[in-house]
């Protein structure tokens, strides 16, 4: 079995293992990370040895930490990262590079289109349709997102979101609000496999699942972080949120998984305030007693046009995996606008949770 990960923010962890009566056999770890002394790699693959299967990735983490010597420095590698990497093994993950990456960028959209095209696009990954797909969103027109299982009252000032023409839209996936103008934000959706995060807890499948937009704000000097659960930062502040949904496959199988992430370009901070009603304890718990902190626009950092830093983004991504410029099928359109009648433009779904 062989399983792959790499450490937010660190190195490419390699397993190769058997699982023989039960436990774990012929355990080696390898990859791209720095690690003293060398005897250590040694200490690892001999801590899991033996292991019990069933054991998740923080049992695993604990036993090589405690087969490891004092003096051991790790650079790019975690006890919990090497974890995560058996997990994966055993649970036959597969790894980026296995797809055939497909890149939706279509002309701006209506907001509840949006929120529709996720859901379908995600449901025929999950059914094997469509393969694995980056869908870059352009919007027609302002709009808040509020989260799937977020209050409609607490969330949204309808007095502030009628003044500025903001259209209100609940979407699939859990998570906080999006304040949305059309030139002000980058927003995408990736729909993957389940199995592109099998083994992962669901915190470490947004790790997981942001580290290559990490990777391309670094390309454009940006150095940024994921901040935990579901935060991308730097030191100037945070300047993206992402949320997920699991999608079951046909007949209960293996499914599919929804990672949508909204980033600021350059927000209005009063408009915004204007339309959100954001909570004290929100703010408190974010370490800051102003909102305006709270999101540090992406063209300040990088000084570079929205659609530059698309372009810049959607290059990265093609330059470590692959990625083939597709479209919406018309089939895949005509299921997202019956569910724009249905559900998504409808105030039974949006006001859902009043």
């Amino acid at each position: 079995m062989h399983g792959e990960y790499k450490v937010p923010g660190g190195k490419l962890v390699v397993v190769d293992l058997d699982v023989e009566d039960g436990v774990l056999r012929n355990v080696r770890v390898a990859g791209d990370f720095f690690l003293e002394p060398d005897e250590a790699i040694l200490s690892i693959n001999a801590a899991l040895e033996g292991s019990p299967s069933s054991t998740d990735a923080e049992g695993l983490a604990a036993r090589i930490t405690a087969a490891l010597p004092e003096s051991t420095v790790m650079f790019g590698l975690t006890a919990e990262g090497v974890g995560i990497a058996v997990r994966r093994a055993l649970a036959h993950a597969t790894e980026w590079s296995d797809y055939d990456w497909q890149l939706v960028h279509m002309e701006p959209q209506a907001p509840a289109l949006h929120m529709a095209l996720d859901e379908v696009i995600t449901a025929e990954v999950a059914a094997g349709r469509r393969a694995p797909t980056l869908r870059v969103w352009e919007w027609a027109s302002p709009s808040v997102v509020i989260g799937s299982f977020q209050s409609l009252r607490n969330e949204v000032d309808p007095v502030g979101a009628a003044k500025h023409g903001m259209t209100v839209v609940r979407r699939i996936s859990g998570g906080g609000a999006m304040f949305v103008e059309p030139m002000s934000t980058i927003t995408y959706s990736l729909s993957v496999p389940e199995s592109l995060v099998s083994g992962l807890s669901f915190a470490d499948s947004y790790a997981y699942l942001d580290d290559w937009v990490l990777g391309a704000l670094g390309d454009m000097g940006i150095k940024a972080w994921y901040q935990p659960l579901n935060d991308i930062a730097t030191e100037a502040g945070k300047i993206a949120g992402a949320a997920q949904k699991r999608v079951v496959g046909p007949d209960g199988g293996p499914g599919a998984v929804l990672h949508h992430v909204t980033m600021s370009y350059d927000i209005d901070a009063d408009k915004m305030l204007e339309v959100l009603r954001i909570g004290k304890e929100k703010m408190s718990d974010k370490g800051t007693r102003s909102a305006k902190k709270r999101v540090d626009p992406l063209r300040r950092q990088t000084g570079l046009a929205r659609e530059q830093v698309i372009d810049n983004m959607v290059a990265s991504f093609r330059n470590r995996y692959g990625l083939t410029t597709g479209e919406v099928t018309a089939e895949e359109m005509a299921r997202a606008e019956e569910l724009v009648r249905t559900k998504f433009a409808t105030e039974e779904w949006t006001a859902r949770v009043p």
